[in-house]
């Protein structure tokens, strides 16, 4: 009885194989072939049957070297009536027209098109360019889509079909599908994205998955160099960043030793100087080591803002003090080219938060910028007012200014716009970039108005109660301000450099 058991069982299983596969070509959903599969389970039996009935029913009439092939012809060609008025409804309720135009829209799908079972077998392929696909996939029906894919990225499939199961309508899977290692190609996996859509019967359920593949090495091959290349400047810019601190650290202590010993040389501390060539000498070491420590302070400053370790330490204060500050310390240097140096803070200002040394220092960077690039008889000004809760500081002069098509050097560390005039003036082209990094520190906003021959405004705002030092920073760019109708200026940018402001200060001690 177990042997017959296991016959019948494998017979049945054999059926059922042979039943499905017929049905996945002729295009029938997972729905309807279930009931399908059982008639024709049936009408096989009952002709598996029919052919040891009908030949012998004609042997009686027939000699029985002609009734076993008559019989076995009426016995097929009986089955196959029966099998096709079975199925002729079903056929019958589609129109023939709206199966071809089915058929014609999945071919003409771009990339290769997939109609998959719930489970995620292959019932159907097609697509327009299902030739550029590996043969692997191109004759992957009646298979697992799963078993086809890279060994990594069965369980992204698997959970992309399951996500569909859950309900989604529809998903993407990046997948790899292996192919002939050729030189043409250079490599041994094709990626492609996998989109999956869900067709759902009236019910709701799960009855097909339809997928259509892209070829996605190209793009795959762009983001793979993307990240390389970002890796690459990033390691680049934090090499940049430690060479710099390293050398600015470095450099300050024999800087220090150097303006020590030139003091002591210049206070004739250990006897009078022979003469006034000695005097003039020492002069301008002293001049020469004050400009480059000046120097290597911004250059660390930079480094810091860069790598996130410069640290603000907030307090109030007046701001009307720090711009006196800053007056006091350029207002000698600003009287030796004949340019007049003013500040107006509004009294509606009373104390700020942000961090003094900071503030001072960027208020100097500026002002000290436009006393350098502007010329006797002209005019510099350092304005403060409050608007609504963000502080406002304005430093305008009637320099030089600076030309459209030089924008685009601007603003970057180390760069400076170089033309016939502004040639002649020396510095690193660090002190912009560091002002817009102080200012971004305190969350604040910078901009710019320049117009060759006529003058530049810099503008700052930033928040009056610090609440901008603990938030994002902005864009070091900031927006653009309307500039001063005096000037009648476009908005454009101009180098800073703070180290002439040590470099005056330096001159104007020694004389």
């Amino acid at each position: 009885m177990s042997v017959l058991s296991n016959i019948a069982g494998s017979a049945v299983l054999f059926v059922d194989k042979t039943a499905a596969r017929w049905l996945t070509r002729l295009g029938d959903n997972q729905a309807a072939r279930a009931g399908d599969i059982a008639l024709l389970r049936s009408l096989a039996f009952a002709g598996a049957l029919a052919f040891l009935v009908v030949p012998l029913a004609l042997s009686m009439v027939l000699t029985p070297a002609l009734a076993l092939p008559v019989g076995a012809a009426l016995v097929v060609a009986f089955f196959l009536i029966v099998a096709a008025l079975a199925f002729l409804p079903a056929r019958l309720a589609q129109p023939a027209g709206q199966q071809l135009s089915q058929d014609l829209a999945f071919e003409a799908c771009p990339g290769l098109s997939l109609m998959l079972d719930p489970h995620g077998l292959v019932e159907k392929i097609g697509g327009r360019d299902r030739l550029a696909f590996p043969i692997l996939l191109r004759d992957g029906a009646g298979q697992a889509l799963a078993e086809l894919v890279h060994v990594s990225d069965r369980i992204a499939l698997v959970q992309a079909v399951d996500l569909l199961r859950q309900g989604a309508s529809g998903t993407v899977a990046d997948i790899r599908i292996e192919r002939p290692l050729s030189a043409a190609a250079g490599r041994q996996f094709l990626h492609v994205r996998l989109d999956l859509t869900a067709i759902r019967n009236a019910e709701g359920e799960l009855a097909q998955i339809f997928g259509q593949a892209r070829d996605w090495s190209e793009e795959e091959m762009l983001r793979a160099e993307a990240v390389s290349r970002t890796a690459e400047a990033h390691s680049a810019h934090e090499a940049k960043s430690r060479f710099l601190a390293a050398v600015s650290h470095e450099l300050r202590t024999p800087l220090n030793a150097i303006l020590g010993f030139s003091d002591v040389l210049a206070g004739e501390y250990f006897g009078r100087l022979a003469n006034d060539r000695q005097r003039e000498y020492v002069g301008l070491i002293r001049q020469s080591g004050a400009h480059l420590l000046s120097v290597v302070n911004t250059m660390l400053d930079m480094s810091k803002i860069e790598t996130g370790r410069y640290e603000l330490l907030t307090e109030p204060f007046a701001i009307a003090e720090a711009m006196e500050t800053c007056r006091a310390m350029l207002d000698l240097s600003a009287r030796d080219k004949g340019i007049t140096l003013t500040t107006r803070a509004s009294r509606t200002i009373g104390e700020v938060v942000a961090d003094r040394r900071a503030i001072q220092q960027v208020l100097i960077n500026l002002a000290g910028n436009a006393i350098k690039f502007t010329g006797p008889g002209g005019v510099v000004s350092i304005d403060a007012s409050l608007q609504g809760d963000q502080l406002v500081i304005s430093v305008s002069d009637t320099g030089i200014g600076i030309a459209q098509d030089k924008l685009a050097l601007i603003g970057q560390p180390f760069m400076q716009v170089q033309n016939d005039y502004t040639r002649h003036y020396e510095g690193t082209g660090l002190g912009l970039s560091l002002v817009k990094g102080l200012v971004a520190l305190h969350g604040g906003r910078f901009s710019i108005a320049s117009r060759p021959g006529e003058g530049t405004v810099v503008t700052i705002t930033l928040p009056a109660d610090g609440s901008g030092v603990h938030c994002e920073p902005q864009d070091a760019t900031g927006e653009m301000v309307e500039f001063p109708p005096r000037l009648k200026a476009s908005h454009q940018r101009i180098m800073i450099d703070p180290q002439e402001l040590t470099n005056e200060r330096a001159e104007a001690k020694i004389a």
